[in-house]
């Protein structure tokens, strides 16, 4: 296993989502960028979030495409886990599941933990509650109830699937899979912001966790699995582990 790629990565993700928190903490970014999706007026966001063909589109459909592919892994992994053609694949599409779970769980809990306001939601923009961010909390709002809007949730999906990036061997395939991430992620995380749910920085913040998850989980499976030089798709040249531990890579 490379685990060098592993930590670097890991590190570079870290640096960059405590950099989005600051930024837009010490920033008007948020509230700059949310207002020019904003028309000022009743529901006069950028999208109508009642149009019911935007919402199969970008809400719906996503979240059932999603839910087919957790079903077509999961009885690929069971009917095709001894079949030849199958092995490069099934610790990859393993790794693609369990970070599908684990980053829309994390998400899902820090969202009740931080209670964010969403854009609709404030005074700004025709709501009732002011202006507040993850650490910059005010003390009436622990009155003003349960708004849970913070990271972005649907975005989750969508940047779950940066974890495609260790389905595949070749390293086209391999970023090919990580850009279906990004962009589904970003489409859905755009749809949110352009209908008031989430500010750009809740989406940042969603993507920074996806992708953590999807290096942790790699990173444990990779371990578990104890593949040999070569054969876990991964890295350039390979997720290499070594055994016994002074045995030379060629």
């Amino acid at each position: 296993m490379d685990k060098q790629f592993l930590a670097r990565q890991a590190l570079l993700t870290a640096i960059a989502l405590v950099c989005i928190i600051a930024l837009f903490e010490l920033t008007d970014i948020d509230m700059w960028f949310q207002s020019k999706l904003y028309q000022f007026g009743p529901d006069h966001w950028m999208l109508d979030k009642h149009n019911e063909t935007l919402r199969l589109i970008f809400y719906d459909g996503p979240k059932n495409l999603l839910a087919v592919l957790v079903g077509l892994s999961l009885l690929a992994i069971i009917v095709l886990y001894r079949t030849i053609r199958f092995q490069p694949y099934r610790r990859g599409l393993l790794i693609v599941l369990i970070s599908m779970a684990i980053t829309a769980s994390l998400v899902g809990l820090f969202k009740t933990w931080t209670d964010v306001p969403c854009p609709k939601d404030l005074s700004a923009f025709g709501g009732r509650y002011p202006h507040i961010t993850f650490l910059h909390r005010i003390p009436i709002s622990a009155d003003l109830g349960r708004v849970r809007c913070f990271p972005a949730g649907h975005a989750s999906g969508g940047f779950a699937l940066l974890s495609l990036f260790f389905l595949f061997r070749q390293r086209r395939n391999r970023w090919l899979g990580f850009g279906a991430g990004m962009l589904l992620g970003w489409t859905l995380g755009g749809y949110k912001m352009l209908i008031g749910d989430h500010f750009l920085s809740h989406t940042l913040v969603t993507m920074c966790i996806a992708w953590l998850v999807s290096l942790g989980v790699a990173a444990c499976v990779f371990r578990w699995s104890r593949e040999t030089a070569g054969s876990i798709p991964g890295y350039e040249a390979g997720y290499r582990e070594i055994e016994p531990a002074d045995r030379p890579i060629h």
